[in-house]
């Protein structure tokens, strides 16, 4: 898989470069299970076509641009969005730098210069995708502000107990600790990656830990795994077992639930600490 980054100064080269595709669009932080199901159709598409599978998502998140968020809680760095979509299948994954200028872009303008003039003769995303200036562009127009030029596949809302299933319920829950309840919207356990000094244990950049609190978490590095406790305190990990030596370096943390109170009641997060 190639990782193009995009941005004004060289969308013009990659424009030349671009050979017809089938394009995912999204942020896909996280890449839970409806953004799994985007790039699934966009995959098979791409197949039916036989021309090659893109995705293409925004950094940094357009929320911290358009809303002003400072201190964003993303789910996973790119680093782990990158293996997760070579695994998926995808050729090529275009990150295109968002910005104000790319925000004020008018929704034909996005069309014709991030879609038509990268060669997507098939574009696939969720039904609440928006695109152009104040989000104007959608779905039901994409096509529309192709010329027809572009064939569209819109996926339905996909759900978990009549949720809808989103990077943003998937914060909430870190946020307030119910990590329990993330591997049904995920498709697996919360995973953080980590370097532990043998006293001190960091989170890599791009990570979200949970909501303060002690948790259930399993410790997972070179094929060896324990199951310990963490506590989360001001975004300070700290462990409340003895941890093997043989495990400092590179760790991944897996949440697996908050460790319920004496009287068998929550605690009560603080989330004005994140």
């Amino acid at each position: 898989m190639e990782t193009i980054h995009l941005n004004k100064e060289n969308l013009a080269v990659w424009q030349q470069k671009a050979k017809p595709n089938v394009i995912a669009l999204g942020c896909f932080d996280g890449l839970h299970h409806g953004h799994i199901k985007v790039i699934q159709m966009a995959l098979q598409k791409a197949k039916e076509k036989n021309v090659p599978l893109a995705v293409m998502s925004f950094f940094p998140h357009p929320k911290t641009v358009i809303e002003g968020k400072d201190c964003f809680h993303y789910l996973m760095p790119l680093s782990e969005k990158e293996a997760k979509l070579k695994e998926l299948g995808v050729d090529t994954f275009y990150l295109v730098e968002f910005d104000r200028e790319f925000a004020a872009l008018e929704p034909e303008e996005f069309v014709h210069q991030y879609l038509l003039k990268l060669a997507v003769v098939h574009a696939v995303a969720g039904y609440d995708f928006s695109y152009g200036r104040r989000g104007q562009g959608n779905m039901l127009r994409l096509k529309s502000d192709s010329g027809g030029r572009i064939d569209v596949t819109t996926v339905k809302k996909v759900e978990s107990g009549g949720e809808k299933i989103s990077s943003t319920s998937i914060r909430e829950r870190l946020l307030t600790g119910k990590v329990e309840d993330l591997p049904k919207l995920l498709g697996q356990s919360y995973e953080v990656k980590c370097d532990w000094d043998g006293s001190c244990l960091t989170p890599h950049p791009y990570f979200t830990l949970p909501a303060p609190g002690r948790y259930a978490v399993t410790l997972k590095s070179d094929g060896q795994s324990v199951k310990t406790e963490l506590m989360v305190v001001e975004k300070q990990l700290t462990f409340m077992k003895e941890i093997p030596v043989l495990m400092k370096g590179k760790l991944s943390v897996v949440w697996n639930h908050r460790i319920f109170g004496e009287k068998g009641r929550r605690e009560t997060p603080n989330i004005l600490a994140y």
